[in-house]
């Protein structure tokens, strides 16, 4: 993912996040249940906050170009449209269509945030 891409994700994941948590709050809550309400929750706990670090790492890449922090914002971006995309799934239908995609989804975000740590360790300060 390149840094603009980046950006644009993390625009288009903020605008979905408050839109769903605006609907969920005020229209869905009559409609589900307890349990489905938590799933949303859920989702949308993680996506507000992987969508905040994707959005600092397309920062970052604007100040300095690192293979490992795109390569990390790639991974958080792939585990939140599974890991929430499928909480809001189970949410909303209340089918259990693709089992492992949460899970999956959470390895991604480990896998970006194990990435992220990468990036941060072989990150070299440009000479004063």
């Amino acid at each position: 993912m390149k840094g603009r891409w980046i950006l644009i994700f993390a625009a288009v994941s903020g605008f979905i996040f408050v839109s769903l948590g605006a609907f969920g709050a005020h229209g869905l809550s009559k409609i589900l249940d307890a349990r489905q309400m938590a799933w949303l929750k859920t989702g949308l706990e993680y996506q507000a906050i992987h969508t905040l670090a994707i959005l600092a790492l397309g920062i970052a890449q604007g100040v300095k170009e690192c293979v490992w922090l795109r390569r990390s914002a790639a991974m958080m971006a792939i585990g939140t449209v599974f890991f929430s995309g499928s909480l809001y799934w189970l949410a909303l239908t209340s089918t259990k269509i693709w089992p492992y995609i949460t899970p999956l989804g959470g390895f991604f975000f480990l896998a970006g945030w194990a990435l992220l740590l990468v990036g941060a360790c072989r990150f070299k300060r440009a000479s004063a």
